[in-house]
């Protein structure tokens, strides 16, 4: 899956990163996310340990097409739905009746690093949140007692290196598209709310011309219609003739009008 491209890697838990409103902060963890072949599948892997040595592990394979499946895992919940945002962040969300159980966000941080916002449903809500480091993928050291040395190569080591720095500068500049698209969005709401302001006080009754800078009053009459007026409503006070106060607005430099605080 192209959209999972990024998290498809062992991450190493950093404990002292990590915030825990439920459940006690382990000694240490690994969460490895695969894809077992070219179907939209994701096979999550977690193996922790706690400050007592106690080691626990979990594995679970659900479907990433946006879609109620059946979990597999009853004690989350009984359907499970997995969401990809974009490349850099998507959710497993697991629901019981129709309602969210647990939700796990996985998001790419600017600097590679991955962290899951766990959100707990129920009586009892909770928000947990961990931070991973993406793990070598060459050790000077073998991966398990009967496992072989594995000498890492300055050819190794170059790509290694090249693909962390490419993963870093690629995260970090879809983070600053996001952020740019999410600030055009803004501004698009705030466009567009000055036009149905401003159609609004187009077709209300004007009695004056209205200058640029200027800051004017619009009210709504007993007949539903608008009127602009140059008289504020604490001037009016108690004998205002209108049926209420719309907003105090100001006429901009492109003939739209711009609500004010």
């Amino acid at each position: 899956m192209v959209e999972a491209y990024n998290f498809l890697a062992s991450w190493q838990l950093f404990p002292e990163k990590c915030n825990y409103e439920r459940g006690e902060r382990p000694k240490s963890g690994i969460y490895r996310l695969t894809a077992p072949d070219e179907r939209r599948e994701l096979v999550v892997n977690k193996n922790w340990v706690m400050l007592d040595n106690t080691a626990f592990s979990s594995n679970l394979l659900v479907t990433a097409d946006g879609k109620l499946n059946d979990s597999g895992e009853p004690a989350l919940g009984e359907q499970v739905k997995v969401n990809f945002t974009d490349s850099i962040s998507f959710d497993i969300e697991f629901f019981r009746n129709g309602e969210t159980t647990l939700r796990v966000l996985h998001e790419i941080l600017p600097n590679g690093y991955l962290r899951l916002t766990e959100t707990g449903g129920g009586p009892e809500p909770y928000t947990n949140t961990e931070i991973y480091h993406k793990q070598l993928s060459v050790l000077p050291y073998a991966a398990s007692v009967s496992g072989a040395l594995v000498r890492p190569t300055k050819d190794g080591v170059i790509r290694h290196k090249a693909l962390t720095a490419m993963e870093e500068q690629t995260n970090m500049q879809l983070s600053q598209i996001r952020q740019q698209i999410e600030l055009l969005a803004l501004q698009a709401q705030e466009i567009h709310k000055r036009k149905e302001l401003s159609m609004m006080i187009y077709d209300a009754k004007l009695s004056f011309k209205p200058n640029i800078g200027q800051v004017y009053y619009l009210y709504e009459k007993e007949d539903g219609t608008h009127v602009l007026s140059m008289v504020s409503a604490k001037e009016w006070g108690a004998t205002l003739p209108f049926r209420k106060f719309v907003a105090a607005v100001k006429l901009l430099a492109d003939h739209t009008w711009m609500e004010l605080p």
